[in-house]
């Protein structure tokens, strides 16, 4: 049982030895055949993964975004539609942002959003028979840190859905170990995108890259690639 966790998970391999009675398996993208004891996939190749007590999933490379209501993502306004702001998050269909849905906007103050800009936010619906509607406001209608980014600079970064979940992760040491050696600011989105700013444009792509070359590193191999990094900014 122990040691399938972490290998990869084939189409209509036999994993009823892996779920006992108290085991709960979880995936939209698989199920049961008609003998009942096999799981077929219908998308792709998963890595089976494990968490106490007794709950087996599978996890994917997956690059297309799903909203999820309350997902944190980062999206670019596209274009303005009466009351509302169309935003892609890249998903299936773009996003719906009302401008009410920022901090201290009302009919007449309405906020400072132009088209192309990189907005913070969060999904307030996220279901099949609904258009996906954003807010960059939390519950009591504070911005918490939600709205408009990278007006002042930054890099916007693509990586793989399953990377920010890693990096997002408390057990994950990469941007506290970034910490120590570099001052930046960073958003993570949901949705694959991190936008990133450092005090210079070197260190913003140094950031950068350390991002994108830790999805397959141990917490070991984290820690002595930012050391090399901070190394190597040295005299920049």
């Amino acid at each position: 049982m122990v040691d399938s966790v972490g290998k990869v998970v084939l189409p209509g391999e036999n994993l009823t030895d892996l779920l006992g009675s108290d085991s709960t398996f979880e995936s939209s993208a698989w199920s049961r055949n008609t003998t009942g004891d096999r799981f077929s996939d219908r998308v792709k190749t998963w890595f089976l993964k494990f968490k106490e007590p007794n709950i087996y999933w599978v996890d994917s490379f997956q690059k297309r975004y799903i909203p999820q209501r309350g997902d944190s993502v980062i999206g670019i306004i596209t274009t303005k539609a009466g009351d509302v702001f169309r935003v892609d998050v890249g998903a299936s269909e773009l996003a719906t942002l009302p401008y009410l849905a920022f901090e201290s906007a009302t009919k007449r103050n309405r906020p400072d959003v132009k088209v192309g800009d990189i907005v913070y936010c969060k999904f307030l619906v996220a279901n099949k028979d609904m258009e996906p509607e954003l807010v960059c406001i939390d519950g009591s209608g504070k911005s918490a840190g939600l709205g408009v980014i990278g007006r002042d600079g930054g890099m916007l970064l693509q990586v793989p859905i399953n990377l920010v979940q890693k990096v997002l992760s408390p057990e994950c040491v990469l941007f506290k170990t970034l910490g120590k050696n570099l001052k930046y600011e960073v958003a993570v989105g949901m949705n694959g995108r991190i936008w990133i700013k450092c005090h210079t444009v070197m260190e913003t792509i140094a950031v950068a890259n350390a991002i994108s070359v830790s999805q397959h590193m141990t917490n070991q191999d984290i820690q002595k690639m930012c050391s090399q990094m901070a190394d190597s900014l040295v005299g920049f």
